[in-house]
């Protein structure tokens, strides 16, 4: 039951600290769940924020989800997901109830200008930090080269590069390994 209730408060906090959606939330969840918690390695955490963006809903709430069900199976999913969420839906409906009546201030709009700057270089803090422990040799530096470059260049879903980086990798590991048996 402790670790069900750790669940909670930590996906809780996670998604009541954190601003900007699922990729600004990538550096607290890597902090908690790989660094603090060990919960799930930086590669695991990579993986399921892969999969959560390509399966349908929230990347946050789907990784929570598979964190949880990683630490104790469905009930452990279904806790860290409802813990993710609580936080937004508290804040989300205190906001609805005013926002109508401060959205023009200008501090309003200042603060919100403010937090957008702060998001972005925390995702961009996270995407190095993570970068580092994914890009490990001259195959995954290709394909990262790849996806980032076709990810300006084309507006496709993510779903596509996930599922053509995967590919990549695995015909690039195939080949490799018979010219090396060769």
């Amino acid at each position: 039951m402790k670790e069900l209730a750790d669940l909670f408060i930590t996906f809780a906090r996670i998604g009541g600290l954190t601003f900007g959606g699922g990729y600004a939330m990538l550096p607290m969840l890597q902090r908690e769940v790989v660094e603090k918690r060990g919960w799930a390695a930086n590669e695991e955490l990579m993986d399921y924020y892969a999969i959560g963006q390509c399966t349908p809903g929230i990347i946050a709430v789907n990784t929570a989800t598979f964190i949880g069900n990683k630490t104790k199976g469905v009930i452990g999913g279904i806790v860290a997901t409802l813990g993710v969420v609580f936080p937004s839906l508290i804040i989300i409906s205190i906001i609805a109830a005013f926002i109508s009546n401060f959205a023009e201030l200008a501090a309003v709009r200042n603060a919100f200008a403010g937090i957008r700057v702060c998001v972005v270089v925390l995702i961009l803090n996270a995407v190095i930090k993570l970068g580092k422990a994914s890009v490990k040799d001259a195959v995954g530096a290709a394909i990262f080269l790849l996806v980032l470059i076709g990810s300006v260049v084309w507006d496709v879903t993510p779903v596509l590069f996930v599922i053509l980086a995967g590919i990549t990798g695995v015909v690039c590991r195939v080949l490799l390994k018979k010219g090396a048996s060769v």
